[in-house]
């Protein structure tokens, strides 16, 4: 890098950090003077957070930090919770778009799962999963219940303070695709740690649907007075994956066809299937997440126009991330943070402490190699719209749990939201699998001369 280049940089942040402020500035403006006070459509707040987002995530680059983290805080700033530039009606005005992003994660998502790939990960992904979703049940439900004076749950009898506990377990083992693709794609790690952490992710959201619905099928006496332990929900759960899956199928070959045949207008297919084909699955009661996963596997493996497709995404995945966690920051409950947070942030640190060592123990029951020893449990941490969603869902099922295990939730991922991404660009960064324009990679320790 040239003498001129450093100060080129620096003009450039300063450019940037005068342009947000100035956009913070003006809107902050309109809203105060508006009758209303806010002057925020649907579109506006899209295109306020994408450019809110963009120019803090380059800022917040200067110290390290992913650019999801970047995302994330623009959302929280501009939220109703703090500036109140975008309320809450107009962030539920903006859901279709949150499920656009979601479409095409989990798209990408399968597009990177390649039978090869698998096939050398198998048995580590498979200890970990099985470890991972053992462990992180019993130690979250133990730890819950320890705790639980602490909580709005405190009163219960233990029959219902369990239910609510082992509830409470399924929704911390859940982890974030959003968040690992965000980081892979930021970075475009390439490398054992990085094709690891995809095949764990991916495969371990399989593992909590199914996790989720047994533990509903389980907790449902204990809940319900009168109500017994019925086998309706595991049909419903196996109704719910292989319609998925086939559906999945179907997409798949769908799309392959459409790339070989014709090819063109794929953004506009994209978003069609992202925002129209999501509310069709929801309606349905099908998972989106899993079913769009599938198609991308199915193109990836069974045809040739898995790198045509996932260039369409990527062509679009810089706006699709910025607005997917922009959107997600804007949600944070600072209010329900504020009141829960010693709780929280209690059962968040007992969440890490099992995640780290079910990782180290299924890494040396599958002798996996040392980057994944060491790193394996950094994508293990985020938690965002799936973990979130899988909690609304239990809400939903249970009344008896109300409000308060939704604020709970929302606390804790909130936690998890911020910090997981931080420590697995840190991850992919000190094992030298991030390839950043400009420079060199590095080796596990950081040394450049020594990857080279």
């Amino acid at each position: 890098m040239s003498a001129a280049s450093p100060r080129k940089s620096r003009s450039a942040r300063i450019i940037q950090a005068a342009a947000l402020t100035v956009v913070f500035g003006v809107l902050l403006l309109a809203t105060r003077v508006a009758p209303e006070g806010s002057v925020v459509g649907p579109l506006a707040a899209l295109g306020f957070l994408l450019l809110a987002g963009t120019l803090t995530s380059e800022l917040i680059e200067l110290a390290g930090l992913p650019q999801l983290t970047g995302f994330i805080l623009a959302g929280v700033v501009s939220g109703p919770y703090v500036l109140q530039l975008i309320d809450k009606p107009t962030l539920e005005r903006v859901a279709p778009a949150n499920a656009l992003a979601l479409a095409l994660i989990a798209l990408a998502g399968g597009l990177e799962l390649k039978l090869e790939t698998l096939k050398q990960v198998w048995r580590s992904i498979a200890w970990a999963n099985g470890l991972q979703a053992a462990l992180g049940l019993v130690t979250s439900t133990l730890g819950f219940m320890a705790i639980a004076r602490y909580t709005p749950f405190g009163e219960h009898e233990l029959g219902p303070l369990f239910a609510v506990a082992l509830l409470w377990a399924v929704v911390a083992i859940t982890r974030s695709p959003a968040a690992l693709l965000g980081i892979l794609s930021q970075t475009r790690a390439k490398g054992p740690l990085a094709t690891y952490s995809l095949a764990f992710v991916m495969s371990s959201d399989v593992v909590v649907i199914l996790l989720s619905a047994i533990a509903v099928a389980l907790v449902r006496p204990l809940l319900e007075p009168g109500a017994e332990m019925s086998l309706a929900d595991l049909g419903v759960l196996g109704h719910e994956l292989i319609g998925s899956a086939a559906l999945g199928v179907t997409l798949g070959l769908v799309l392959s066809a459409y790339l070989r045949l014709i090819g063109g207008n794929l953004l506009l297919v994209l978003i069609a299937l992202g925002v129209g084909l999501s509310e069709l699955l929801r309606y349905i009661q099908f998972d989106a997440l899993l079913a769009f996963l599938v198609a991308g596997f199915v193109v990836s493996n069974f045809s040739s126009q898995g790198e045509k497709l996932l260039h369409g995404i990527e062509s679009a995945g810089s706006v699709v991330f910025v607005v997917f966690f922009a959107l997600a920051g804007a949600k944070l409950d600072l209010v329900t943070l504020a009141k829960l947070w010693p709780v929280a942030l209690s059962l968040c640190a007992l969440r890490f402490a099992t995640t780290f060592g079910a990782a180290k123990l299924t890494s040396a029951l599958a002798k996996d190699e040392p980057v994944i020893r060491r790193w394996g449990w950094s994508s293990m941490i985020s938690q965002a719209g799936l973990s979130l969603g899988l909690a609304t869902l239990l809400v939903r099922t249970f009344p008896a749990l109300g409000e308060p295990f939704r604020a709970l939730a929302i606390a804790a991922i909130a936690i998890n939201e911020i910090i997981g991404p931080v420590l697995f660009k840190l991850a992919l960064d000190r094992s030298g699998e991030s390839q950043p324009t400009g420079t060199e990679p590095h080796d596990e320790h950081g040394d450049p001369a020594q990857a080279s």
